[in-house]
């Protein structure tokens, strides 16, 4: 008998909802129209076929965009600093990281928060670079202290210098994108080697609904020809920016989403391009948007499933709480994304460690959630059953006298099998009382400490940080 596995997957969509949320996008593209605020992309649409409804506002064809779903790549590969590759972005496979730009951070050892700085994006980074189901890292902090016009260029130097791991980036524009692409081609030692290996990923999005300023798409076409791979992931905000409805949230998302990529392709067909939304709900009795809301967590589940059926690489979420320290709703409403995200297939995963409606960051969270990321990633494995895994004949050697726990069956497979924690208790009550009663979070805490006490990412060559140094002080926003 040959080893048989099966996968486990979450779905939320049949195949005519599918279809429909398909139909519905191309329909809201064909006949409502896109605001395009960039000539450059103005014009590329109306070159392609697209038409004017009025000045800016584009009606784009669903050939169009059904050309340029066939042209964007299934699969994304992404590397290391150091040249290795870490991510295959496409089908299933799931990967998880930090959010970035949080005003906010938790502070572990005093439970009190502070405005972030730039300290904070490198201790982030570090912990990141610690944790082995941490796979790439965000800014986790916007620096308060320095320019805004500076901010970005200092923060992804900060996340180079910090970590090995691949970096999803934020910009303000071309200028500040331009310069973090420079650092990455200094580290990578050539254009062209960062084209073969690449090891940053941008993320943009339009304004919802259906709004795409000048900044948001320039950035979209420097990816395009840079072939930096591009996120290009509305969050229109159901109730708000979006309409109510679950369904409808998600096609409007879809749509937008998928303007990015007509213009994208039509820029450099065959660049590599992530699909995704962040599906916000606005709580009509608080005026907050929920990362949370089972709306959120459904719509999420739907665009993800949209991917799968596009075959299209997608950005998504995991980690997350509207709680507003780290706490037991924390944990629960975090793991539940992560489960979410890794049963549904999402491919790049961010925001882990986000509190507070997205405003606040936690690295002890952070710490929590690389347990949980592994556990899950143990579940998702499925179960792999052949003759020797079926174990008849070891209940034969047994039988109804004995017992399993010294036979050759057990200990062979034990390692294999059983997943074991770091942080998660399986102490029975008397010995954790004797090692000190903590709780999850004493023990996350502890674990961070080290991490910032002991790791040493691995440095970046004095000449290579050099040549990175000049490059971000000359650099005149």
């Amino acid at each position: 008998m040959t080893d048989v596995s099966f996968a486990p997957k979450l779905t939320i969509l049949s195949e005519d909802a599918k279809e429909a949320i398909h139909e519905a996008a191309l329909t809201i593209l064909a006949e409502v129209g896109m605001k395009i605020m960039h000539p450059v992309a103005l014009d590329r649409l109306r070159s392609a076929g697209c038409s004017l409804k009025t000045e800016n506002m584009v009606k784009i064809p669903s050939d169009l965009v059904l050309q340029a779903i066939d042209s964007a790549p299934s699969n994304i590969d992404i590397f290391d600093r150091l040249g290795n590759h870490v991510m295959d972005l496409g089908g299933r496979r799931s990967y998880f990281g930090t959010g970035s730009d949080l005003i906010y951070a938790y502070e572990a050892e005093t439970g009190k928060r502070h405005q972030c700085v730039l300290e904070d994006i490198g201790r982030a980074a570090t912990v990141c670079d610690a944790l082995p189901n941490i796979d790439f890292i965000m800014s986790f902090a916007h620096p308060h202290e320095v320019s805004p016009d500076r901010s970005y260029v200092l923060s992804f130097q900060a996340m180079a210098t910090h970590s090995i791991k691949p970096i999803v980036n934020t910009a303000v524009g071309r200028n500040d994108l331009g310069r973090m692409w420079e650092i990455a081609r200094i580290l990578r030692g050539s254009e062209g080697a960062l084209r073969r290996k690449p090891y940053f990923i941008h993320y943009a999005e339009p304004i919802s609904p259906l709004k795409f300023p000048f900044d948001s798409l320039d950035k979209a076409l420097f990816c395009a020809e840079k072939e930096v791979p591009l996120i290009y992931s509305p969050a229109p905000i159901a109730g708000s920016t979006a309409p109510m409805s679950i369904a409808g949230h998600v096609a409007q998302g879809l749509a937008e989403c998928f303007c990015g990529l007509v213009i994208h392709q039509l820029t450099a067909k065959g660049a590599p391009f992530l699909m995704g939304m962040g599906p916000a709900v606005l709580d009509m009795a608080t005026s907050q948007c929920s990362y949370n809301a089972p709306e959120y967590l459904m719509a999420y589940q739907a665009i993800v499933e949209m991917s799968l059926f596009y075959d299209l690489p997608n950005w998504g979420y995991a980690g997350t709480s509207d709680s507003q320290i780290p706490d037991e709703q924390a944990a629960f409403e975090s793991g539940l994304e992560v489960y979410i995200a890794t049963m549904a297939g999402s491919n790049l995963n961010h925001d882990v460690g986000y509190l507070d409606f997205g405003r606040t960051g936690s690295l002890e969270m952070i710490v929590v959630l690389d347990e949980i990321i592994d556990q899950v990633r143990r579940m998702n494995a499925g179960i792999p059953v052949n003759q020797e895994l079926l174990a008849v004949d070891a209940v034969r050697d047994v039988g109804a006298d004995s017992n399993f726990l010294t036979h050759p069956h057990t200990l062979k497979h034990m390692r294999a099998t059983q997943w074991r924690p770091r942080l998660i208790s399986r102490a029975g009550f008397e010995k954790w009382q004797a090692a000190g009663q903590t709780t999850l979070m004493d023990r996350a805490r502890a674990r961070l400490k080290q991490i910032l006490a002991e790791h040493q990412p691995a440095p970046i060559e004095a000449a290579t940080a050099a040549e990175i140094q000049a490059a971000v002080d000359n650099y005149n926003p």
